[in-house]
């Protein structure tokens, strides 16, 4: 009885070596690797391992053509989007997708896995593909770790690339941004957000300049001059009401938001129009601010833009000059000294 309790425990000890030795964390030959985007208001997280080349042929070699590959090293290469996207202009909903490829000589095969916790490729099923898209590589400067890269970066889409020894496989995300925002805006309205003035007029400012969703924009508009009536969201309402075609209404509150304005927030509304290429209605803005404002710096600045669009320079500069003189700060004073030098070299400080 004794030897078999003995020997019952040493068989413990040996199970208790074995298990300590799967535990230890011991450093990987293919170094993990997490890269993140954001587009938009849409996350995109690459997680993968980076194999070396080592001097081993990696194309047709290491990596068979024609074979659903990893696109990395051990677990699966997985990638996430926190939002929905399309890849190649077709759409793929948020989640958390194992990243395979198929290499060919000419062109390969991107595949988006619902089984995203898998052991490389092994187990791999196409009946569990949520999407396959086919890309071109291109040729690239020699990469000894594997690596993915976000390229070509523009507000509603990023080229995701992986680059390996001298191979490079580009595929473009993209997100359909106005949709995106607009469902996230709902979402922070429903938040303390609502209470205040400036939230929801930037809300509604979004669904303007993005030409969607107006009707909801209205009412966000109605909500900020609801919490405190100002000029920045009594012009967003007469902007809204004019992009609605209601003219009659927009010009009521135009003359509303008029009433509480100052020299420096017509100013800057002009300067805003100036920035979003509507040049015909900025300039008179500028003459309304050239006349309600004439001895103010902004009336001044207003003045010498109005010349600078006719191509007085010689003119718009004394204006320019006057408006110096007027400023009050240092910063105002060297700011309107950059305009009054490009006047001088007769450049119009409008564009």
């Amino acid at each position: 009885m004794k030897c078999i309790t003995t020997f019952g425990v040493a068989l413990i000890g040996i199970a208790a070596i074995a298990t300590s030795q799967a535990d230890l964390a011991l450093p990987d030959a293919s170094q993990l690797a997490v890269n993140k985007q954001r587009v938009g208001l849409t996350d995109i997280t690459i997680t993968y391992h980076r194999p070396l080349v080592n001097g081993r042929k990696i194309w047709g070699g290491l990596v068979p053509l024609g074979d659903v590959w990893r696109a990395g090293a051990n677990e699966n290469t997985t990638i996430e989007f926190s939002g929905p996207v399309s890849v190649e202009g077709q759409p793929l909903a948020k989640g958390i997708y194992g990243l395979h490829m198929i290499p060919t000589a000419d062109s390969w095969t991107v595949i988006f896995s619902k089984m995203s916790s898998a052991w490389g490729s092994y187990t791999y099923k196409q009946e569990e593909d949520a999407l396959r898209v086919n890309v071109k590589p291109r040729p690239t400067e020699m990469e000894e770790a594997l690596e993915f890269e976000f390229e070509e970066l523009k507000p509603d889409s990023a080229t995701v690339t992986l680059k390996w020894e001298k191979l490079a496989v580009p595929f473009k995300v993209a997100i359909n941004d106005a949709e995106a925002t607009v469902e996230n805006i709902r979402n922070q309205m429903r938040g303390r957000a609502q209470y205040e003035w400036e939230a929801p007029n930037q809300a509604a400012q979004f669904c303007l300049n993005k030409k969607t969703n107006l009707d909801e924009a209205l009412k966000w508009v109605d909500l900020s001059i609801q919490n405190e009536e100002r000029f920045e969201n009594l012009t967003t309402k007469a902007d809204l009401l004019k992009a609605m075609n209601k003219p009659d209404e927009a010009k009521k509150i135009w003359d509303q938001a008029l009433a509480k304005t100052t020299a420096i927030q017509l100013y800057s509304y002009a300067r805003r129009l100036n920035s979003e290429k509507k040049d015909a209605e900025a300039m008179e803005i500028l003459k309304d601010v050239a006349k309600r404002y004439p001895a103010t710096v902004q009336g001044h600045l207003a003045n010498a833009r109005i010349k600078s669009a006719a191509g007085d320079f010689a003119g718009a500069a004394e204006d320019a000059k006057k408006a110096q003189a007027a400023a009050v700060s240092d910063q105002q004073k060297n700011n309107i000294k950059l305009l009054i030098d490009r006047l001088q070299a007769k450049q119009d400080i409008n564009k």
